[in-house]
């Protein structure tokens, strides 16, 4: 971790499993218990700094999304700690999370700007509606101007401010749901692939913005994201996620430079360049290990690796150091070089 005094958000040992198989229309508790669980999160430990930006990267289906819905307590871990602030925020339920009073220095900005706003709410409801509800400002000139200086923070025309979700561009949309997360100026900003769902164009804007916002307002990130190109701008440290595990963590320029986990060179040999010849980059072979109950004796990657051997299919690689702030989980961290 960045040495930036005590973090701001420890997560300690999470994990979430759903249960599959076992179906029964029987109530509970009489239905049959579940045979098998598909592990979304699995014993992840992570933490970030006041003020640090933090990359959460790795394929679709890898856990990321989960991750950071359980750090945003959408969804309860099955175990684990989420601790925030000095706070064990983990253990408070997550249905009932919406009125905790940390709620307000937590917030997420989702995906896709479109399904995420109300479509009854106007522009002014929406970025209003934190601070109504947290931040007791229950109408009037004091709400209407505060609404009017976060939407100028984000770019978005006052004008605006009367129409409704499907009287918005997708960009617009974007600055809506960024204006509502940070109403409450909170402490830490989960950004779950903010500009995906989002033209080309329109993207590079939302993302200069992200960043002067972190800077004016000296907020953290956990930047979920699959494009590692935006992840090494903005980010000051990178997480990698395979079949719901940490298997490489570290400093940006560490990450990317050498990467010492045989899935992260793959994924940094992903990234397109132009000097790159076209078939210079292979996709993975082999196939990917299932999350459901998968063996806690072998390597998730080792069905996909080129470099496994018996001890990968025998014993799972730990997290451990390889250099100064630099983890890897792979028997061969020490002696690969990206």
């Amino acid at each position: 971790m960045n040495a930036r005094g005590e973090p701001l958000l420890v997560v300690d040992h999470l994990v979430k499993k759903y249960p599959v198989g076992a179906k029964s229309r029987l109530p509970w508790p009489t239905r049959a218990t579940p045979s098998s669980f598909l592990h979304a999160v699995d014993d992840v430990s992570l933490a970030i700094a006041r003020g640090e930006s933090v990359g959460l990267v790795g394929e679709s289906g890898c856990g990321k999304s989960t991750l950071a819905r359980l750090i945003a307590r959408l969804i309860d871990p099955t175990s684990g700690v989420v601790r925030f602030g000095g706070q064990d925020i983990g253990a408070a339920p997550a249905a009932t999370f919406a009125r905790h009073v940390l709620r307000g220095s937590l917030q997420i900005v989702f995906q896709d700007p479109t399904d995420s706003l109300n479509p009854r709410y106007t522009a002014v409801d929406t970025i209003g509606e934190p601070l109504r509800l947290l931040g007791s400002m229950t109408g009037g000139a004091a709400l209407d101007a505060r609404v009017g200086e976060l939407a100028d923070w984000v770019g978005l025309p006052r004008e605006l401010l009367t129409r409704f979700p499907h009287q918005l561009s997708g960009g617009q949309k974007a600055r809506v749901g960024i204006a509502r997360a940070i109403a409450l100026q909170p402490k830490l900003l989960i950004l779950d692939e903010p500009t995906a769902a989002l033209d080309v164009s329109v993207q590079a804007l939302i993302l200069n913005l992200l960043a002067d916002l972190r800077e004016r307002l000296g907020m953290s990130y956990l930047f979920v994201s699959h494009d590692l190109n935006v992840v090494r701008l903005l980010c000051h440290r990178v997480i990698v996620m395979y079949l719901g595990k940490v298997i490489e963590a570290g400093p940006s320029e560490a990450i990317f430079r050498n990467p010492r986990h045989p899935y992260t060179r793959a994924l940094m040999a992903a990234i397109p360049h132009i000097d790159k010849d076209a078939g210079a980059s292979r996709g993975l072979s082999g196939e990917p290990q299932s999350p459901i109950d998968p063996s806690p004796a072998q390597c998730r990657f080792a069905g996909r690796c080129d470099k496994a051997h018996d001890r990968c299919r025998s014993e799972y690689p730990e997290l451990r150091a390889v250099d100064p702030a630099h983890e890897a989980a792979c028997h061969l961290a020490e002696s690969v070089n990206g």
